[in-house]
């Protein structure tokens, strides 16, 4: 397998054995594959053997900048978040189901005796629709399960109306023969009844109604008909912890916290509709001492409170396990900024039990993974220290890279890491200006003066990495002999190989522009490829959100004299664009509001006159 720039080696190191998914990130931070593992160590090393087998797979692995990994109790919660992720992120390389008119759905129609089935297309049919579903096959599997849980017909209404004697399927117990009057209404309705509170997630509901009629039928001596119920709720237990991750809640944020040393990691589930829509982990900066419970009280208060929190950022319930101080005050501000009634829940049972379980182990895990990635991280800049041997070490590196398209809308990034990782709040962007288009050293020259020209010493890095050949690197060079910088950081250029290969990258040190090459699975030059990778990503998205913007602008706007209201004059009166350019100066100055010396620097600046 080609080297990539993700140490892979040190986040399997820190990745647990549970049930969970996991999400993949390319360099711009998007989401490219969404997956489901019983052991996720197990399943995500398998990523990165040597012999990966498919060429999608490969293609995949070359992509990954970064995983996500969110620990489940079970596979059933796994598959569920899972298909909940996959339509929230839409990634390219799992299987999407992009128009919600195809998904498939499970249909129980409106019948004297209704049918339970699959639905796909338009909601034409009248029934109750339940979905949808990421798979046809994911809806055959639930009408397999539904036929031994409730014995509803799964026939057609023309088979229906043909049948004078039950079919394979009453004498198999899947289904009570309605069409040939082997059920009473009455009955039949109660199962539709139960069938729709188990679609909706209601379980406990089911076996809560099931254990009163089997009580029932036990003391009415109706020994058959409890028997058939008693199975009916041992198969729904089995399955109850499937729908755990759909389940009661419908509007709900859990927050689970873990706290070791000074450091704490707040994790929040968001629920909505009865389903785990996705998760994010926190880490706030924690004063020595403090407890749990301070943590939680400082976390809803900056997280819920405030004028820049959106109001439908705040549920109707917050589920937490810590005794929150001044709670009914607190309730009151949140009810407050939300419009609506929230509750603040902190002794929970059941259903809320699992899901604060879920986000405590959750939020464990990920302070877990975060403390291996920065002890990683440091193991890095320990290596890279080895190769340059600076005398005060290495604790700030910084990256410069140029984007354009064809020498319009320049941009320069410049992307700070320190022994943590990237440090983004240090991060720039610069536009280029006052250069001759597509002049890339010129437009490093724009972007070194503007980011040292008045630099203090104390934030100047140690190491300036140079996306680029000797050509670029000796411009940097060029520019601090003119600056007053002191020290001078150590510049290197980072030249791409021939075939442009991640691993065959070539450094070039300032000065001597001696050559350097690095093993391709070099900690060190694993951090260059990641803060290299990252100055092209933050480089490529200032820049196309430029040229986006450029592409909204009306040549119009440009001209002198020319404002929202003469522009709209101008357009309105002309019929378009298209017209004001073809007109000449007299039909311009004909415009309401337009005079004729307009007229005329209207005309010459659309002809470059």
């Amino acid at each position: 397998m080609e080297p990539t720039s993700f140490d892979y080696v040190a986040f399997l190191a820190s990745v647990t054995n549970q049930p969970g998914v996991y999400r993949m990130y390319n360099s711009e931070q998007t989401v490219i594959y969404v997956g489901k593992a019983k052991q996720l160590k197990k399943r995500l090393s398998s990523y990165f053997r040597k012999d990966v087998g498919s060429n999608k797979t490969r293609v995949l692995v070359k992509q990954i900048t970064a995983i996500d990994v969110t620990v489940t109790h079970t596979e059933g919660e796994a598959l569920l978040l899972e298909n909940n992720f996959i339509k929230k992120y839409q990634p390219k390389y799992n299987i999407l189901l992009r128009d919600d008119k195809s998904y498939p759905y499970l249909l129980i129609t409106e019948h004297r005796h209704p049918k339970l089935g699959l639905h796909r297309g338009g909601k034409k049919v009248k029934g109750e629709y339940f979905g949808p579903y990421p798979t046809v096959g994911a809806v055959w599997e639930s009408l397999r399960l539904m036929q031994k849980l409730f014995p509803l017909r799964q026939c057609e209404d023309s088979y229906y109306r043909a049948r004078s004697r039950p079919c394979l399927q009453y004498q198999l117990k899947r289904c009570s023969a309605p069409c040939v009057d082997k059920i009473s209404i009455d009955d039949y309705q109660q199962q539709v009844h139960l069938a729709k509170l188990f679609l909706r997630g209601k379980s406990s509901q089911v076996i809560e109604t099931l254990v009163t009629q089997m009580e029932a039928a036990s003391m009415e001596l109706a020994f058959e008909k409890a028997a058939k119920l008693r199975d009916q709720i041992t198969t729904l237990r089995k399955v109850q912890q499937q729908q755990f991750v759909s389940g009661l809640a419908s509007d709900m944020d859990v927050v689970g916290i873990y706290s070791h040393k000074n450091q704490a990691c707040v994790h929040v589930l968001f629920i909505r509709d009865q389903k785990v829509l996705g998760s994010k982990s926190y880490f706030p900066s924690v004063p020595s001492n403090t407890n749990e419970n301070e943590i939680a009280e400082a976390f809803i208060c900056q997280h819920y409170l405030g004028s820049d929190v959106n109001t439908a950022k705040i549920p109707k319930e917050l589920v937490i396990k810590h005794a929150i101080n001044n709670k009914e005050e607190l309730i009151e501000l949140l009810k407050k900024q939300a419009e609506h009634d929230v509750k603040i829940s902190t002794n929970v049972r059941v259903e809320r039990a699992q899901y604060l379980k879920l986000a405590e182990t959750n939020a464990q895990n990920a302070l877990l993974t975060k403390n291996s990635h920065k002890e990683s991280m440091q193991a890095r800049f320990r290596e890279l220290n080895e190769v340059f041997e600076l005398p005060q070490g290495i604790n700030r590196i910084e990256c410069f890279d140029i984007s354009h398209t064809m020498g319009q809308q320049t941009v320069a990034s410049n992307v700070v890491f320190n022994t943590e990782g990237p440090l983004k709040s240090d991060y720039r962007r610069y536009n280029v200006t006052g250069i001759t288009p597509g002049d890339d050293y010129a437009a490093m020259d724009f972007a070194l003066n503007k980011r040292y020209r008045n630099a203090s010493p104390e934030n100047m890095p140690d190491i300036i990495f140079i996306d680029g050949g000797k050509g670029q690197l000796g411009r940097a060079e060029q520019v601090f002999s003119q600056l007053d910088v002191e020290p001078v950081p150590l510049l290197v250029g980072v030249a791409k190989g021939e075939s442009r290969k991640p691993g065959l990258e070539t450094l070039i040190l300032a000065g001597s522009h001696q050559l350097l090459s690095l093993p391709s699975t070099s900690p060190a030059l694993h951090l260059i490829q990641h803060i290299r990778d990252e100055s092209h990503r933050f480089a490529i998205a200032g820049h196309r959100a430029k040229r986006q913007k450029a592409s909204k602008k009306s040549v119009l706007e440009d001209i002198p004299g020319i404002g929202v209201k003469k522009r709209q004059a101008l357009l309105k009166y002309l019929g378009g664009f298209q017209e004001v350019l073809a007109a000449d100066i007299a039909t311009l100055s004909k415009v309401p509001g337009v005079s004729d010396i307009l007229a005329k620097t209207i005309y010459d600046a659309l002809h470059d006159k």
